[in-house]
């Protein structure tokens, strides 16, 4: 499987518990890396891999129209885009909150997930980056 990178993409999105955090956008730093199919590179047709210009422009559409209270849950908004409409075989997602407790240059959460896991009803696992907690608001 070959792979496409997005990193240190800023977005400005709508997400947290708080009051302030429903109102005010907060720019936020996603790193993406999702599988796309072998035939690309062989065939050297774009037609035939998923464009990371689409990918962006449909991740900085969609967020800026919605509230998440949890970046678990915009993780998982954003990888299922990823996984049922742009066809990714599998995906991994870190997302970052920056600079909001002093002290800390970055909060958030990182999620992987893949087709055929979803396919087999399994369960998989969540990896928190920058603390413990139940959940990085």
């Amino acid at each position: 499987m070959d792979l496409i990178f997005i990193e240190e993409m800023r977005v400005e999105a709508l997400v947290g518990i708080f009051e302030r955090e429903k109102v005010a956008p907060q720019t936020l730093e996603i790193n993406l890396t999702f599988g796309v199919p072998d035939e690309a590179a062989q065939s050297d047709d774009i037609a035939r891999t998923i464009r990371y210009d689409e990918v962006i422009e449909r991740i900085r559409t969609e967020l800026a129209s919605r509230h998440f209270n949890l970046l678990e849950t915009l993780g998982e908004y954003v990888i299922h885009l990823l996984l049922d409409e742009f066809g990714a075989p599998w995906v991994r997602i870190s997302i970052a909150k920056l600079g909001i407790m002093k002290g800390v240059r970055r909060v958030g959460v990182q999620i992987e997930r893949s087709r055929s896991e979803r396919n087999q009803g399994s369960q998989t696992t969540l990896s928190r980056a920058g603390g413990a907690g139940d959940g990085v608001a």
